[in-house]
C-alpha cells in the first residue's frame, strides 16, 4: 500500500468553502409565481387551451384586417352564390370555397367566416367586461364580509342569497326587451352591450363573493394577519396589502371559469332575440337564424356552434390547469 496522503488543515477548510461557493452559484430560489408557471407549463392540455384562447383573441381583434385581406365583409350580400330555388348556397358544405373558407349564409349569401370573427368580438367583449364587473364587486364585498364579520357580513351574505335565487334569465329577457332606443348617451347596439354587461356582471358577483368570503374567513386567522394588526396596520392595509395578494389564485381560477359562463349567457340571450340587434353578427344570433336551415344547410348551424363549443372548452381547460398549478397541494 502507498503512503497516506497528508492534507493540511488549510486545505481541509478550503474544500468545504469551495463546495459551498459552487453550490451557491447553482442554487436559485423560485417565487410562488415561478413555481406555478413551471407546473402550468407541464400541463400540455392547459397550455394548448391557452394558446387557442390567445389565437381567438388575436383573430377577433384583427377581424377587420383579415376580412379586408380576404375581400369579404360580414354584411356583404352574395345573392349570385345562392340557389334561387332552394335558397341555399351553391356547392357542397354550405358553399365552402377559397373565397369563402367557412361557406356563406342561406338566402343572402353573407360570408360565414367574417360573421364568426365579428361575432367573436361581441361575445368576448361582453364576457370580459361582465367578468371584470362581477369579479370586482365579488372580491370587494367578499373580502369585506369575511374580514369584518358582524352585521356587515350578515347583510352581504343575505344579499348574495337573494341574488343567487333571482331568476336571472327571465329578468334579462324582460329588461333587454324594454331597452329604449337611447339612454345614458348611448344608442343602438352600444346601449345593448352596456345593458348586457350590467345584467350579466351585476347579477353574477355573488358566485365570486361567496368563494372570496370563505377564503377570507380562513386567512384572517393566520399569523401574518395577527402580526400586521399588532404592528398597528389599519383595515385598508390589511385588506389590500395582506389579504388580497393571498387571494390572487382563487380570483384567477374562478375568473377563467366565469368567462365561458358569460359567453354562453350572451349567446343564449342573442339566440332568444334579446341580445345584439341584427345585422351586427353574434354567435347566438347566427344559431337562431340557422334553425330554419339546419336540414338543407347544416354547416350554417355547425360552424357557430363549434365556435361557441371550442371557446368555452378552451377557457374551462385553462381554468382547470390554473387551479392545479396554483394549488400547492395538487400533484
Amino acid at each position: 500500500m502507498g503512503a497516506p496522503i497528508e492534507v493540511s488543515s488549510g486545505e481541509q477548510r478550503a474544500a468545504p468553502e469551495a463546495v459551498l461557493a459552487g453550490a451557491a452559484g447553482r442554487i436559485e430560489g423560485r417565487s410562488l409565481g415561478q413555481i406555478a408557471w413551471m407546473r402550468l407549463k407541464r400541463d400540455k392540455v392547459a397550455m394548448a387551451a391557452g394558446i387557442m384562447i390567445l389565437v381567438l383573441i388575436a383573430l377577433a381583434l384583427l377581424a377587420p384586417v383579415i376580412t379586408r385581406a380576404l375581400g369579404t365583409s360580414p354584411n356583404d350580400f352574395n345573392s349570385n352564390l345562392i340557389d334561387p330555388v332552394l335558397s341555399k348556397p351553391k356547392g357542397s358544405f354550405g358553399g365552402i370555397s377559397l373565397e369563402h373558407p367557412l361557406g356563406i349564409e342561406p338566402i343572402n349569401g353573407r360570408d360565414v367566416l367574417a360573421r364568426v370573427l365579428y361575432g367573436a368580438r361581441i361575445s368576448l367583449l361582453i364576457a370580459f367586461l361582465a367578468t371584470l364587473l362581477s369579479v370586482t364587486l365579488g372580491v370587494l364585498l367578499g373580502v369585506f364580509a369575511g374580514y369584518k364579520g358582524g352585521w356587515g357580513d350578515t347583510v352581504i351574505s343575505r344579499t348574495m342569497d337573494v341574488f343567487l335565487a333571482f331568476p336571472l334569465l327571465l329578468f334579462a329577457i324582460a329588461l333587454a326587451g324594454v331597452i329604449p332606443s337611447e339612454a345614458f348617451g348611448l344608442s343602438g347596439n352600444g346601449l345593448r352591450i352596456a345593458v348586457l354587461v350590467f345584467i350579466i356582471g351585476f347579477f353574477s358577483w355573488p358566485y365570486m363573493g361567496r368563494i372570496i368570503r370563505g377564503q377570507t374567513l380562513s386567512l384572517r386567522e393566520r399569523e401574518f394577519i395577527d402580526a400586521a394588526r399588532s404592528m398597528g396596520a389599519r383595515t385598508p392595509h390589511v385588506l389590500f396589502r395582506e389579504l388580497l395578494p393571498n387571494l390572487v389564485a382563487p380570483i384567477l381560477v374562478y375568473s377563467t371559469l366565469l368567462i365561458p359562463t358569460n359567453i354562453l349567457f350572451e349567446a343564449a340571450l342573442s339566440f332568444l332575440g334579446v341580445g345584439i340587434n341584427p345585422p351586427t353578427p353574434s354567435w347566438g344570433g347566427m344559431l337562431n337564424q340557422a334553425i330554419d336551415f339546419y336540414r338543407v344547410d347544416p354547416m350554417f348551424m355547425i360552424i357557430p356552434g363549434a365556435a361557441i363549443f371550442l371557446t368555452v372548452m378552451a377557457f374551462n381547460l385553462l381554468g382547470d390547469g390554473l387551479r392545479d398549478a396554483l394549488d400547492p397541494r395538487a400533484r
